[in-house]
C-alpha cells in the first residue's frame, strides 16, 4: 500500500515536577495536587492522549476527585505493574504513600482550588514534539470499525533519504484513543513491503516477518504514558537506505468508527554507535495452556557466556498471564531478583529502564516464569468458557517472553553472546512458525520465514520442506524456486540445485543472485565458461553484488585472462572491504604478476579477515599462498 510520508505534527513539552506531602491545612489543587498530577498523570490524562479524560485544570481534577482518590488509593493508577522491592526503575509511575495521602485528603477537605500563585509551570501544549525530530513520518491512514474483536496489523513506513543514518531517538504518537500499543521494527528488504502492496487495505494482517527486527539491542514500540529516552552518546542506531520501519499496532474499537494515522519523529546524529547492545530473549512458543488451568507455569532459563551489564527489560505476555517473576542466580549461589509483577496488566505493557545498570558475571543463570490463569474466573481472559490456548500473536493467543537489554565488556563478548543467544531464539521462533504454519498450511511468508531460521540452524532439509510448499503455493515465484536452489545446494543435491537456479533463472532471466550461484556450481564442475557467462550477466543485471563480481573475478582468473580479473576483484572490494574471498583472490593475481609485495599485503588482509569471520578453511589456502610467496 501507499507508504508513509513526511508530514508535520504537534506534542506536548511537559515540565516534570516531584510530588511532596500535604502542607499544614486544608490540601488545595493548585499547591499540593496539580504538582502530582502534572508530574506522574499528565502524559497521559492531556488533551488527544490514551487517557478517557484530561487532568490539566483544576476543574478536570474536581470532577474526577473521588475516582482520582479511588484507583490511587488501590494503586490502579498511574499504571506501574513492578513491585517496588525487585528493582528500581527510571521514571517510575508509582505514587508514594505521601502522594497517595495528598489526594484522599484533597477529597475529604472538599476539592479547594487554592490561590493561583500556588500553581506549578504545568504541562505547556507549544506545538511540538519533547525533542525536535529532523524527520516525521506518518503510518498510513487505517479506518477501523465501530466493533468486533481487537485487531493487530501492519503498516509498512518508508523513510525519505538515500544515505545511511543514525538514529538517536524515536518518538511515537498515537493519534487516537483506539491504539493501545505499538511495536516497530526495521525491514532492509522489501517482503514486508510486498505483503502490504498485496492488501487492499492499508497495511497487512498477520505475524510481522523475520526480516523486519529491532535493530540490534534496541527496543522499538509504544504503550499508554510511556517516554523514550534519546540514546546516550554511541549508543544510537544505525538505520539502512531503502530501509522500512514495520508498524504493527494493536488496536481496540470504541463503539464509533475511527480514522487511525499515527505520526513516527526520528532524531538522527551524526556519529556512528561505538557500542551496540545485544538483546536476551527468553520465552517459549511450545505454549499450551490447558482450558481451566488457574496456575500455569511457564519457564525458561539461560546460562550469560560473557559478562553484562544490565540495562532495561521487557516482559511480554497476553490477558491471561497474571505473575511473572525473573531472577538471575550468580555463580555463587547469590540471587537476584530483575522484575517481578504480581498482577499483570496486559493494557499496561511497558519497557522498564534499571536506574542504575548494573553486571552479571559469565555463568550466572537468567530464569523466567509466568503464571497464567486459564480458568473462568479470570475476568481478563477472554474466552468464556476456556478454551485451550497456545502461542500466537494474537491478542486471543498468548506469549511469555523477556528481552533483556546488555552491554558487553568488549567487542569479543558480544560476539561470542549475540549468535549464542541468537540461536537460542531462532530454535523458539522456528517452534513458533511451526505452529502458525499449522493453522495457515498456505501462508507463504511465514513458509519463508521458518526456512530461514531452519538454513540459520543448519537443518536445510527441514527448510527445503517448506520452500517446497512455497513452490508449490508460488509456481511463478522466481524467488520460491531460487529458494528450493539454495536449499539443495546445501545438502549436497548440487545438480537438482542447478536445475532450481535454471528455474528461477527462466521466470526471471536478470535475477542476479540466481545467476551467480548457479555460475558457482558450474566453477566448481570446473566448466570455466559456463560459469564466467552466468557471472557476467549476475553483474550486468545487477554491478552493485559484490560477491559475483569476487566470483567473476575468480573465473577470469582461472581462464587466464588476469587483468579483467584484476578489475572485477577490486569492483568487489570496493563494494565491499571487508571481503577476505576477494583479497585473497587479488593475492593470486598479484602473484601471478610477479608483483610479490602487493601479493604479500592482499594476502596478509585475507588472513586477518578470514581469521576474525572464523573461516578457518580459507585460513589455509591462504597461509599455503604466503609460504609460497615467502620463498621466492
Amino acid at each position: 500500500m501507499r507508504a508513509g510520508t513526511a508530514i508535520a505534527a504537534a506534542w506536548v513539552a511537559w515540565t516534570w515536577l516531584p510530588g511532596a506531602p500535604p502542607a499544614p491545612g486544608p490540601v488545595t489543587f493548585t499547591r499540593d495536587v496539580a504538582p502530582i498530577l502534572f508530574s506522574r498523570c499528565a502524559a497521559c490524562h492531556r488533551p488527544g492522549g490514551p487517557a478517557p479524560f484530561t487532568l490539566l485544570t483544576y476543574d478536570d481534577a474536581r470532577r474526577h476527585a473521588a475516582q482520582i482518590a479511588a484507583v490511587t488509593g488501590s494503586r490502579v493508577m498511574p499504571p506501574w505493574q513492578p513491585e517496588p522491592e525487585a528493582a528500581r526503575f527510571l521514571d517510575e509511575r508509582r505514587l508514594t504513600g505521601d502522594e497517595i495521602r495528598t489526594l484522599e485528603q484533597w477529597l475529604r477537605d472538599g476539592t479547594p482550588e487554592g490561590f493561583a500563585s500556588d500553581l506549578p509551570a504545568g504541562p505547556q501544549v507549544d506545538g511540538v514534539w519533547p525533542v525536535a525530530p529532523d524527520l516525521i513520518v506518518a503510518v498510513p491512514e487505517y479506518v477501523l470499525p465501530a466493533g468486533g474483536a481487537d485487531v493487530f496489523r501492519n503498516f509498512v513506513v518508508s523513510v525519505p533519504g538515500g544515505a545511511t543514518r543514525y538514529v538517536r531517538g524515536l518518538e511515537f504518537r498515537p493519534g487516537n484513543r483506539a491504539v493501545h500499543h505499538a511495536n516497530i521494527r526495521v525491514d532492509p528488504t522489501r517482503a514486508s513491503r510486498e505483503l502490504d502492496e498485496a492488501d487492499p487495505a492499508p497495511g497487512y494482517e498477520g505475524a510481522i516477518l523475520k526480516s523486519a527486527d529491532y535493530p540490534d539491542g534496541h527496543f522499538l514500540g509504544w504503550t499508554p504514558g510511556q517516554m523514550t529516552p534519546l540514546a546516550p552518546p554511541g549508543l544510537a542506531w544505525q538505520l539502512d537506505a531503502g530501509s522500512d520501519l514495520v508498524v504493527q499496532l494493536h488496536l481496540q474499537p470504541t463503539g464509533k468508527v475511527e480514522r487511525i494515522q499515527p505520526s513516527i519523529a526520528l532524531s538522527f546524529t551524526a556519529d556512528a554507535p561505538s557500542r551496540v547492545p545485544t538483546m536476551v530473549r527468553l520465552g517459549r512458543q511450545n505454549l499450551h495452556i490447558p482450558a481451566g488451568a488457574a496456575a500455569h507455569r511457564v519457564t525458561d532459563t539461560y546460562v550469560l557466556p560473557v559478562d553484562v551489564e544490565l540495562h532495561a527489560i521487557q516482559p511480554h505476555a497476553h490477558y491471561r498471564a497474571r505473575r511473572v517473576n525473573v531472577a538471575a542466580t550468580r555463580p555463587d549461589g547469590t540471587r537476584q531478583t530483575l522484575i517481578r509483577i504480581e498482577r499483570w496488566d496486559f493494557n499496561w505493557q511497558d519497557q522498564y529502564r534499571y536506574a542504575s545498570p548494573f553486571w552479571l558475571p559469565a555463568g550466572t543463570t537468567i530464569e523466567m516464569e509466568y503464571v497464567f490463569d486459564n480458568s473462568d474466573a479470570n475476568p481478563r481472559n477472554p474466552a468464556h468458557p476456556p478454551q485451550p490456548v497456545s502461542w500466537g500473536w494474537r491478542s486471543s493467543d498468548e506469549m511469555a517472553d523477556v528481552w533483556i537489554q546488555v552491554m558487553t565488556r568488549s567487542e569479543p563478548d558480544r560476539a561470542r553472546l549475540a549468535p549464542d543467544i541468537r540461536r537460542k531464539m531462532a530454535v523458539e521462533d522456528a517452534i513458533g512458525c511451526e505452529i502458525l504454519i499449522g493453522r495457515e498450511p498456505d501462508y507463504a511468508a511465514l513458509r519463508n520465514d521458518a526456512a530461514a531460521l531452519y538454513m540459520e540452524l543448519g537443518q536445510a532439509d527441514r527448510a527445503l520442506t517448506h520452500f517446497r510448499a512455497v513452490e508449490r503455493i508460488q509456481p511463478r515465484s522466481a524467488r520460491a524456486h531460487y529458494n528450493v536452489a539454495v536449499a539443495l545446494d546445501a545438502i549436497g543435491r548440487t545438480a537438482d540445485a542447478a536445475r532450481a537456479y535454471e528455474a528461477a533463472i527462466g521466470l526471471d532471466p536478470g535475477y542476479s543472485s540466481a545467476h551467480n550461484n548457479l555460475g558457482s556450481l558450474l566453477l566448481a564442475e570446473r566448466r570455466t565458461g559456463e560459469a564466467r557467462g552466468h557471472f557476467e550477466k549476475a553483474v550486468a543485471s545487477n554491478p552493485s553484488n559484490a560477491e559475483a563480481q569476487n566470483n567473476l573475478g575468480a573465473a577470469l582468473l582461472a581462464s587466464g585472462a588476469r587483468p579483467q580479473a584484476r578489475a572485477a576483484l577490486e569492483r568487489a572490494l570496493a563494494l565491499r572491504p571487508i571481503y577476505p574471498e576477494a583479497h585473497f583472490n587479488l593475492a593470486r593475481v598479484a602473484a601471478l604478476d610477479d608483483r610479490r609485495e602487493e601479493a604479500l599485503r592482499e594476502a596478509a588482509i585475507a588472513d586477518s579477515q578470514a581469521a576474525a569471520a572464523g573461516k578457518t578453511a580459507l585460513s589455509v589456502q591462504i597461509r599455503e599462498l604466503t609460504r609460497d610467496l615467502q620463498r621466492r
